[in-house]
């Protein structure tokens, strides 16, 4: 792994992508920082932070979009599945060589609480929580972008795609309010939500009867429940839906002041799942 990691980190310099990622997301950051806590004299570092989330969406696929597709196209993927690493990693070895380069200009911003300090007041330990935040949630979309990017063999669909997913995650708290509030809604939701878990698990082990038990169980239990007390699911889909909106542990920390440890378990829950999806793509390939 720590050969691929290595080789991986030298390809984003080597090609030039890291300078463009580092730099489009330092000049950026700092035109909000300057705005924001230089320019109107905001104390709090989160301000800048929160802008920012907006160019990941650009920045995140930019980075990620060569990390499997690139490896497909030109066939070189093949050498590394036949190579005596597991699958688990070459996968670990990608994405620590990303998660690096996006290290980087966190890094860098680690310096913007010290500036404000020294020009006024300053909320050091609210600016640097916030920052580990928005670094896990940047973890998060990498491991997507990178899922994406093992799904395809065209850098422009797995940049496309990985922007796509970004911005409706962006946006998740604004489009669940347009979901259905009533019971049947929500039963309705979930039973699609349970036909495309199946879908997805047919797809990946075209193990038809795993994925029709799945289907079976899951449709069978919900209805029953809805049979029996069809309140309980009032207002359901959304509750639930709300509460894997990504931005949620950020904001914590950004808005409200709060230190999330939940927040924190599921950031690193949400990239260790993305990672663990595309350990099962590839070795779908590998044996395909």
């Amino acid at each position: 792994m720590k050969a691929i990691y290595k080789r991986e980190l030298k390809s984003y310099f080597n090609s030039m992508i890291g300078y463009i990622f580092i730099a489009f997301f330092v000049a950026f950051m700092g035109f909000y920082f300057m705005a924001y806590n230089l320019y109107n004299g905001y104390p709090y570092f989160s301000y800048t932070l929160s802008a920012t989330i907006t160019i990941m969406l650009i920045a995140v696929p930019i980075l990620t979009m060569k990390s499997f597709a690139e490896d497909r196209k030109t066939k070189t993927d093949q050498l590394l599945l036949t190579a005596p690493v597991s699958v688990t990693q070459i996968v670990l070895g990608k994405y620590l060589a990303m998660v690096t380069v996006f290290l980087i200009p966190m890094l860098i911003s680690c310096i913007c609480p010290l500036i404000i300090k020294a020009n006024g007041q300053a909320y050091l330990l609210t600016d640097y929580s916030t920052i580990l935040a928005f670094f896990l949630m940047g973890c998060i979309f990498i491991a997507i972008g990178m899922f994406i990017s093992a799904l395809t063999e065209s850098q422009i669909i797995a940049a496309v795609g990985t922007f796509g997913i970004l911005f409706v995650l962006c946006l998740w708290s604004d489009l669940i309010t347009f979901l259905p509030s009533s019971s049947g809604g929500t039963v309705a939701g979930i039973l699609i939500f349970i036909t495309a878990l199946a879908l997805i698990i047919w797809g990946m082990t075209k193990n038809w009867f795993m994925a029709a038990i799945v289907e079976a169980v899951g449709c069978a239990v919900f209805l029953l429940l809805y049979i029996i007390d069809d309140s309980i699911f009032q207002n359901g889909l959304s509750a639930i839906l709300s509460r894997i909106d990504i931005r949620n542990a950020f904001n914590n920390f950004a808005s409200n002041n709060i230190f999330d440890i939940t927040g924190l378990i599921f950031y690193l829950s949400m990239s260790f799942i993305f990672v663990f999806l595309t350990v099962q793509v590839l070795l779908k390939r590998r044996w395909s």
